[in-house]
């Protein structure tokens, strides 16, 4: 006889352009309290993973990497934090979750889950204002500040903040990103791994390429959209149903991790999909966003793409804009030049559902480079909330 279903409390949240499945850690079964086999089998039955039709039906991921995501949260164990945050990146088609890195966009949930969910001391919370949600980012060990709207003691989330790539309006939450270059645990710790601003890439069978390689929300492999064979300009379509290209992205991907000290050697690449990521960069030039709104060149600094567990993404992932407007903060980075080469402290990007503006705090100390905080505007809603239910016997 087959085991019964279990139901286990959830919350399903849309945080910026991403949505995912959030859980209090001690929700969770004894066996999936801990990190292991059990808790990463109880996750990919959730979403729906591995789904070779790669649609998502049996679950509740929504079939792309912005939409296949879990988050864990408790109270947090760091003295001056109120809440742990432990992100899963959910593989659509393989057996698999990275838990390498960040989710930026889901950051901005993870405030109003936290105060939702009694995480936030009641002296912390104000009747009417702003609440400030200290959050440590348990797969970086980073910390990061969500500065929460609060109405008549609960979460705000209505509003009329807009956020391209997110359909309808909803309250603004501002994102700061603690000192995100520093203490990545890899790559030795430094904002440029290699100690260079711009890098030669050498990717074999396909070319060399200038390279900006920067620790910074997310490791990021920066290329000229030029030397690729892309304006800068495109939508997904034109990414991703080019099988070709996808390789080749893939491939850039994995010798610019090897030349980042994430991997030793690029047979690893396929085991951390969701870190580094790739991004190609170019100068100012007007489009027609995914959503048929006109993009001006004017209104905008750079054109930036980025794909996300080897698709082209259709927005920004927030941890690479932290990256994208560190690396804008600092010249003669890839991201500055086609910005235009000159020191700025924010930068407005174009990407394919529209712009995105975010800020970066960057310092030259003893020729090294460093940057103390980065901020970006999201919104976050609860689009459902109870109990998922999975078969007992899937973990």
């Amino acid at each position: 006889m087959s085991a019964p279903q279990i139901k286990i409390p959830a919350t399903y949240m849309r945080g910026g352009t991403s949505k995912g499945v959030f859980f209090k850690l001690d929700d969770l079964p004894k066996a999936a309290q801990v990190p292991g086999p059990a808790r990463d089998n109880l996750l990919l039955r959730v979403i729906g993973s591995p789904d070779p039709y790669g649609k998502h039906t049996d679950g509740m991921g929504g079939a792309t990497s912005s939409t296949s995501k879990t988050v864990i949260l408790s109270q947090s164990s760091k003295a001056d934090h109120d809440v742990d945050y432990l992100f899963g990146q959910v593989a659509i088609d393989k057996p698999f979750i990275d838990w390498s890195g960040n989710c930026g966009n889901l950051t901005a949930a993870v405030g109003s889950f936290a105060i939702s969910n009694g995480l936030v001391a009641a002296e912390r919370m104000p009747q009417n204002g702003i609440c400030t949600v200290r959050i440590w980012q348990a797969n970086i060990n980073k910390t990061i500040f969500a500065h929460v709207p609060i109405t008549n003691g609960e979460v705000q989330e209505t509003g009329d903040f807009e956020l391209d790539g997110v359909t309808f309006p909803a309250a603004e939450v501002q994102i700061e990103f603690l000192d995100p270059a520093a203490d990545e645990g890899e790559g030795g710790g430094a904002m440029f791994p290699t100690g260079n601003l711009v890098d030669e890439l050498d990717v074999p069978g396909i070319g060399t390429f200038k390279a900006t390689l920067i620790n910074a929300g997310i490791p990021t492999i920066f290329v000229n959209a030029a030397d690729i064979g892309y304006s800068g300009t495109e939508l997904q379509d034109a990414i991703n149903s080019d099988t070709a290209a996808l390789a080749r992205f893939e491939t850039i991907r994995a010798y610019g991790a090897v030349k980042m000290g994430l991997i030793s050697d690029i047979s690893e690449a396929a085991a951390r999909a969701h870190t580094p990521k790739i991004a190609f960069v170019a100068p100012p030039a007007s489009y027609v966003s995914s959503s048929g709104k006109q993009v001006n060149a004017g209104d905008i600094d750079l054109l930036v793409r980025a794909l996300s567990m080897g698709k082209l993404h259709h927005a920004m992932m927030g941890t690479a804009a932290v990256a994208i407007g560190t690396a804008a903060a600092i010249p003669g980075t890839l991201v500055n030049l086609a910005a235009g080469g000159t020191a700025r402290e924010a930068v407005r990007f174009g990407h394919p559902s529209g712009t995105l503006r975010v800020g970066a705090a960057a310092t030259q100390v003893n020729g090294q480079w460093t940057v103390t905080k980065a901020i970006m505007s999201r919104s976050a809603r609860v689009l459902m909330e109870g109990w998922v239910r999975v078969p007992g016997d899937c973990f």
